[in-house]
């Protein structure tokens, strides 16, 4: 699939420009102030948005960081092995009576007890913002996001990305929905599906054909085809399984610890 390569230098220029405005118009104007900090989280304004460093998972525990960032030092590695040990096992069960609608509506802003939550904003585009850089908004909005560039985490792609193809860029559920029926979500109340569903550390903006690829696999059958990031990877799989106590297969268990060793 062709990647649109607009005008790079004019467009981070502008882009810059009008994210400042945004910031400025936030920080005057928010009358909420999870929205104010949300803002400035995901879309600080001109170099600072260009400089952020892409999150390692061990350090990024709430998913309020953006993107994520290779898992390469020794000491990293071993933590990274010792948490997905933690990990229980147990086998899948069937994907009977699943549908998305099972996990609330989509990108709701109604889950409670998750990062983001009641901003105004609705999910996705509160993930678009958290990790795009050059981030433009929709006239007279500061939560839809019709322009940004993303650099992105499964394929190591640069994406010059506009809402008028929305689906080259998709957000990732790391454990996707309906592994998470076959685990036990099944019997879960409503209230923890759609915090799973709708959970910043469970979600990734990532090249759009990648996440199709995936669907709802574990690590035994899917990891991302770039390998620098598969022990991230799995470890935000295993951050976000630990977090809802949900158990994986064995096999995806033995994969995730083979990504880190």
């Amino acid at each position: 699939m062709g990647i649109l390569l607009p005008s790079l230098i004019g467009e981070a220029v502008l882009g810059a420009r009008e994210i400042v405005v945004v910031v400025v118009a936030g920080i005057v104007l928010a009358s909420v102030a999870t929205n104010t900090t949300h803002r400035s989280a995901g879309t600080t304004a001109g170099k600072a948005a260009d400089a952020r460093a892409r999150a390692v998972p061990l350090h990024n525990t709430r998913g309020t960081k953006p993107g994520l960032a290779p898992i390469t030092s020794a000491k990293d590695r071993a933590a990274a092995v010792a948490l997905i040990r933690k990990l229980r096992v147990k086998g899948s069960g069937p994907k009977t009576g699943y549908a998305r609608t099972r996990f609330g509506e989509n990108w709701a802003d109604t889950a409670d007890g998750v990062p983001y939550a009641g901003n105004g904003c609705n999910t996705r585009n509160d993930l678009l913002a958290r990790d795009g850089r050059n981030v433009r908004y929709r006239k007279g909005s500061d939560c839809v996001v019709i322009r940004m560039t993303l650099k992105d985490p499964y394929t190591g792609r640069t994406i010059r990305w506009r809402k008028q193809r929305a689906d080259l860029v998709q957000v990732d559920h790391v454990v996707p929905m309906s592994y998470s029926w076959r685990m036990g979500a099944a019997h879960w109340p409503m209230a923890k599906r759609l915090r799973i569903a709708n959970d910043p550390l469970n979600l990734l903006p990532v090249y759009g054909p990648a996440n199709e690829a995936k669907g709802g696999s574990g690590p035994a059958s899917w990891l991302p085809p770039s390998r620098k990031i598969r022990c991230a990877y799995v470890v935000r799989f295993a951050q976000v399984a630990l977090k809802y106590d949900l158990p994986v297969t064995r096999a995806d268990k033995a994969a995730m610890l083979a990504q880190c060793r």
